[in-house]
C-alpha cells in the first residue's frame, strides 16, 4: 500500500508549521513524507502521478479544542485549517487533488501559537510525535473526526 503524507504550514509560524516539521520527521518512515510548505497547491500534479492508495494532509487548525488537539476533518470543514491563508481557498486546493489518491484524509492539529517565530508549542510538539506514531502504525482512524461524537460502551452491570 502506497502512503503519501504532506505537511502544509508555515515553519516561521510557530504551530503552523506543524505540518513541515511532521512532514521532516516522517523521512525514514515507509511513508513517502512531502513538505508542503505554504504551497499545497504545487503539489497536486506530483501527487497525482504517484497515485497513492492513501493521503494524509496535515496542517494546523483552528478548531476550538485544546492545544494539540488532533482531529480528522471532514472535506466540509476545511475552513477550519489554516492552509487557506498560505495561497489558494483550500477547497479549491483540495478539489485539485480529486482523484489523486484512492483514500485522502485531512487532518488539523489545534495550535496554540501563531505568532511570528520558529518552533512549536510544547502541546502541539507531543501532537506531532503523536500523530507521527499513529501514522508509521496505521492507526489514523482512531483519530477521533471533528463534530462525531464517540459513544463510550459501558460494562453490564
Amino acid at each position: 500500500m502506497s502512503k503519501v503524507v504532506l505537511g502544509v504550514g508555515n515553519r516561521l509560524s510557530h504551530d503552523d508549521g506543524a505540518g513541515p516539521l511532521l512532514a521532516e520527521a516522517m523521512r525514514d518512515a515507509t511513508w513517502t513524507a512531502i513538505d508542503a510548505g505554504a504551497s499545497l497547491e504545487n503539489l497536486s500534479g506530483k501527487v497525482r502521478a504517484m497515485a497513492p492508495d492513501l493521503l494524509v494532509i496535515v496542517d494546523a487548525a483552528k478548531m476550538g479544542l485544546p492545544p494539540g488537539s488532533l482531529r480528522r476533518l471532514p472535506l466540509e470543514s476545511t475552513d477550519r485549517m489554516l492552509a487557506s491563508t498560505h495561497g489558494l481557498p483550500l477547497p479549491f486546493v483540495l478539489g485539485r487533488f480529486r482523484g489523486a489518491a484512492r483514500e485522502t484524509v485531512l487532518v488539523g492539529i489545534e495550535p496554540a501559537d501563531l505568532s511570528m517565530g520558529e518552533g512549536l508549542s510544547p502541546p502541539v510538539r507531543t501532537a506531532v510525535d503523536r500523530l507521527r506514531h499513529l501514522l508509521e502504525t496505521d492507526a489514523i482512524e482512531t483519530i477521533p473526526v471533528l463534530g462525531e461524537v464517540r459513544r463510550v460502551e459501558r460494562a453490564p452491570r
